[in-house]
This record gives C-alpha cells, structure tokens and sequence, in this order.
C-alpha cells in the first residue's frame, strides 16, 4: 500500500507554539503567535489538553502560575474560566482549541500536540477528533502520550480523522526527574519504542538533544517516514537537526 503524501508536514519550519515572542507581547500558544507564523511563513505547533469540563483550550502547562495571573492546575478549572484568564505580558486570554482553529482558518499547517497525565484518559484525543474531523487545512496531530495515538489510530475512520497524520513525540530518556508521573512500564515502552505496533506513527518529533540516535534513523532510513526535530533554539542547533531529520520545530530565533 503506497503511503500518504506528507511532504506539506515538512515542506516549511514549524513554529513552536507559534512565533512568539513576549518582548512584542506575542505569547505562546496565543492566537497573534499563530497569525505571526502565518505571516512569516511557517507552520505552526501548538499544545492542546482538557478543561475541567472537557472542553480543549490551547495551554501547554499543566499549572496556570507561568503564564497567567490565575493559580492551580489547567484540568481544575472550566473552559470559560480559562477563556477570561490573559496571558501574561499580553492583551489576549487563552484560546479554545476552536477559537484557534478558526483563527488559522486553513492558512498554515498545524501541528496539534495532546497534552496527557499519562493516566489511560483519552478524552483529550477524542476531543481533539471532534474538533479536526471538519476542518478544512492541513493539521498533525501527535503526542507524547502513546494511549493518545493508539485510541485515534483505532478509531481514525469512525471519527473521520483517517486523513489526518498521527505521530509520536520521543526522545532518548525518561528519568524519574523529568517524568516523574511514568510507571516503570511505560518508561520502557516510551524509551524502547514498544508501541509502534499499536501507534503505527505517520511521522515522529523527536528531542533535537538527542541526535543522532537509532529511533529516528531507523524511521526516516528504513520506514521512510518523515522525522521532525523539538525543539531548535539556534541556527547550530537548526544545522543539526537538518542533518539527522526532515524539519525543525523552533523557537527564539528565525531559521
């Protein structure tokens, strides 16, 4: 069976939670970060979890302290708490997964990232479904979170998703500092790759740290599967992850 064409997921730099930059009052994951990447000319990446009542906003924290006057877990709190929350050093609140679609409007790719407390939830993923199953633009969606990808790869066509790219997101290592909330099982699956039989991932994002490495070169040499590299900080940085992988998700410089 030939594979899908997903040349358009690596065709331009993917922006990392938008083009911020909280000098000009452009937050991440804001939608003037994502009208900004628009402009410039790339794609755009943004993280998406669940609201108290399990509605999608775009946030990337777990906790509202970082970006936000508001305090306590994102998962704590209603949507419309979190629409009316601004984000610190601009004007704008933080979107619903919607408002963001709407604003992007099929301009620009986007890459979806599900957010997960790696506890078997797959609301989020079928929330996200929901939401992508009509709109017209291209959009991945990925996670971390294994559970995320497996639950939308069974349910791809039920869901009318079977259009839209599925990956994962890795890197190397999975240390109890760094991922404190992993069992000793999915540290192994995570590390090792254990899922891919149940993933089967369309593309992989992968930690720009940890290049070279097997994972990745194993899936775009042999699998020919299209590998992005997380997150790119610097042109250096931007020289080696085009060495090993197919595109950059960046930020805080212009590639």
């Amino acid at each position: 069976m030939n594979k899908p064409d997903l040349s358009w997921l690596t065709a331009r730099p993917i922006a990392h939670r938008g083009l911020h930059d909280a000098s000009r009052g452009v937050i991440e994951n804001s939608i003037s970060a994502a009208r900004a990447a628009i402009a410039g000319g790339f794609s755009v990446e943004c993280d998406v979890q669940l609201s108290a009542d399990s509605d999608l906003v775009v946030f990337h924290d777990d906790t509202l302290e970082r970006l936000t006057e508001g305090a306590g877990a994102v998962a704590t709190h209603r949507a419309d708490e979190l629409r009316r929350l601004k984000l610190r050093g601009g004007t704008e609140a933080i979107p619903s997964f919607s408002e963001f679609l709407g604003a992007i409007g099929g301009r620009t790719p986007i890459v979806v990232e599900i957010k997960s407390a790696f506890n078997g939830d797959t609301t989020a993923a079928l929330r996200a479904a929901l939401a992508l199953a009509h709109y017209d633009g291209p959009v991945a969606v990925e996670s971390f979170d294994p559970d995320q990808i497996a639950f939308l790869r069974a349910r791809a066509a039920a869901l009318g998703i079977a259009h839209r790219p599925l990956g994962v997101v890795g890197e190397a290592h999975y240390s109890q500092e760094d991922w404190p909330q992993l069992s000793a099982a999915q540290r192994a699956e995570l590390t090792h790759f254990l899922h891919y039989k149940r993933t089967l991932p369309d593309f992989l994002s992968w930690n720009v740290r940890d290049l070279p490495h097997a994972i990745p070169l194993l899936m775009r040499d042999a699998l020919r599967m299209p590998v992005t590299a997380w997150t790119v900080r610097s042109p250096e940085m931007a020289a080696r992850a085009r060495e090993w992988t197919d595109q950059i998700v960046f930020e805080g410089f212009a590639p």
